[in-house]
């Protein structure tokens, strides 16, 4: 592996822009990524299933009528026909029933079932539930929408609407301890924006592969999905940020050890690398052709998850790993390893001294 490191310490300029460029547009793709509930095309390929559903969509009813929302009309202000008709006229609406059989009625409360016409993974779905939540919320003040749709809303909103809180603890929690391992303000802070843009890559995988079809139909035979299924990116954020964050301390680790012992920063890199690549990248094949065989599974679901830990693993192993860890060590040169005494004495660890200005040939060279 030290012929990989050499070349990548060389044209550290090259491999850094290199990785950059590629992590960019992963992310950028990560951007348009829709959570919601597979596409019913995804589930039904073939047979009774499949045909069915077609001529739901050839008859202008539309698959969405197969996930109805189920409004509970409370009280007895509010009538559950008057509902029903409110929620018929609404756009996207293919119709609205409210059965006066026992079994849909109790005492001050009503079942009423509404049929939306758009798939629910669609956005032409998710902008029908938005009306039709709001339409039943106006028509009366008991008058609640739920089913799989409004469920999978509430979800998104309650666990996704803090998420970017929790990333921003976890960060700070993992900047602390690893600042407290490497002796170090550069590298975790390098770590944990690293390892954010490798589970954002993956997550641009599960858009531009699922969500857009590029590669779902190919492979799999399955159209694109739509969105991804609202549970899948918050698992391959857990799954990758930790497995990402061991091997950066694995490799991070033994730069830091050949640096204590050489005290030339390129050094650090090449035997760093050297020595920790061919462990790190024979797991991460392991783990990658574990998470490939998961993806031969039936379920449409499995296979996208599959499909994020997969290309999380693939990309962290190789274009972060071995080009851009490496390449932008290299570039920072013996900033990498500046601790100042306040934050060491916060941290309880040694110190480790300002980089002198005449020591920086090697990161220019």
């Amino acid at each position: 592996m030290d012929r990989l490191g050499e070349p990548v310490v060389r044209g550290r300029w090259v491999a850094a822009l290199g990785a950059g460029l590629v992590l960019a547009a992963l992310v950028l793709a990560a951007t348009s990524l829709q959570l919601g509930t597979s596409n019913a095309n995804t589930i039904a390929k073939e047979g009774d299933a499949k045909t069915g559903l077609l001529a739901l969509e050839r008859s202008g009813i539309g698959s969405g009528v197969l996930v109805p929302a189920e409004v509970l009309v409370g009280g007895s202000s509010t009538a559950p026909a008057h509902v029903a008709q409110e929620l018929a006229a609404v756009s996207g609406v293919h119709g609205a029933v409210a059965p006066a059989l026992p079994t849909w009625r109790r005492p001050g409360a009503a079942v009423v079932d509404e049929f939306p016409t758009p798939d629910a993974s669609t956005a032409a779905g998710r902008d029908t539930l938005e009306r039709v939540q709001a339409t039943a919320h106006a028509a009366g003040p008991e008058v609640r929408v739920g089913g799989i749709g409004a469920q999978n809303k509430d979800f998104i909103e309650a666990v996704y609407g803090n998420f970017p809180l929790m990333i921003a603890l976890i960060a700070l929690i993992t900047f602390v301890l690893l600042a407290r391992a490497f002796r170090s303000l550069l590298l975790p802070l390098k770590a944990v924006i690293l390892n954010v843009i490798s589970v954002g890559a993956a997550w641009g995988v599960l858009d531009l592969v699922w969500q857009a079809g590029h590669g779902s139909s190919l492979i799999w035979g399955v159209p694109a999905t739509g969105s991804i299924t609202s549970w899948i990116p918050l698992m391959v954020f857990a799954f990758l940020f930790g497995l990402s964050m061991d091997y950066e301390v694995f490799i991070l680790s033994r730069m830091r050890e050949e640096y204590d012992a050489t005290g030339s920063t390129d050094t650090a890199v090449v035997r760093g690398i050297g020595r920790t690549g061919r462990l790190v990248t024979s797991a991460a094949l392991i783990l990658f052709l574990a998470f490939v065989s998961l993806a031969s599974g039936p379920e449409t679901e499995i296979k996208v998850l599959a499909t994020g830990l997969a290309a999380g693993i693939l990309l962290d192993a190789t274009v972060i790993r071995a080009l851009l860890v490496p390449a932008v060590v290299s570039l920072f040169g013996r900033w990498n390893w500046w601790l100042p005494t306040m934050p060491a004495r916060l941290l309880r660890v040694a110190p480790s001294p300002a980089p002198r200005l005449a020591a920086e040939a090697e990161g220019s060279s």
